[in-house]
Order: structure tokens, then C-alpha cells, then sequence
């Protein structure tokens, strides 16, 4: 059975233009992706998960989410949280166009 999740329109009509066509970082919107997946789209606030999993995840490279999670974070859609230097990361997905 496929389950459906909301995705605001926010993100298809700026957000991805914004970040494959103006930033040319199409990963950092695959990566948005899977974070809103697993927070939004399943009603939590955050999620903790490793960086080879959301690879594995997107079928992207460790490397290249490391880039994404950066551009993300910089441009302040996602806040990371961790313990120590190892843990895993907690995410935060922000949506800064709702005010």
C-alpha cells in the first residue's frame, strides 16, 4: 500500500528551482526530501539518522549528502543536533517560508 504525505507547494515551485537550478546542488533537494519524509511526513519533529543511511536512502554518496546536509543547513532549511562529535545527527527540517 503506498502512503501519500503532504509536501508544500513552497517547496516544488521554489525550493527546487531554487536549489538544482540556482545552487546546481539537486543532492541538497533529494536530501530535503527524505528529511521532510521522515519528519513532516510522518508527523515527528525531528529525526535521528546516519549520514550512510540517508546515502543509501537517496542513492547519493556519503560525500555528496555531506555537501547537501552543508547547503542545507547553511541556508538554514535543516538544524543539526548531536551529543558528541559521533553520535548521529538529529535533523530538524525548518520550512523558513512559513512565518
Amino acid at each position: 500500500m503506498t502512503t501519500t504525505i503532504p509536501i508544500d507547494a513552497y517547496m516544488l515551485d521554489t525550493l527546487m528551482p531554487d536549489l538544482v537550478g540556482h545552487d546546481r546542488q539537486p543532492s541538497a533537494f533529494l536530501v530535503y526530501l527524505l528529511l521532510w519524509r521522515q519528519t513532516h511526513g510522518g508527523g515527528a519533529a525531528t529525526t535521528q539518522v546516519a549520514l550512510r543511511d540517508i546515502a543509501e536512502a537517496t542513492g547519493l554518496s556519503k560525500r555528496s549528502v555531506q555537501g547537501a546536509l552543508g547547503r542545507l543547513a547553511k541556508r538554514k532549511l535543516i538544524s543539526v543536533a548531536r551529543e558528541s562529535i559521533t553520535a548521529v545527527p538529529v535533523y530538524t527540517v525548518l520550512r523558513p517560508w512559513r512565518r
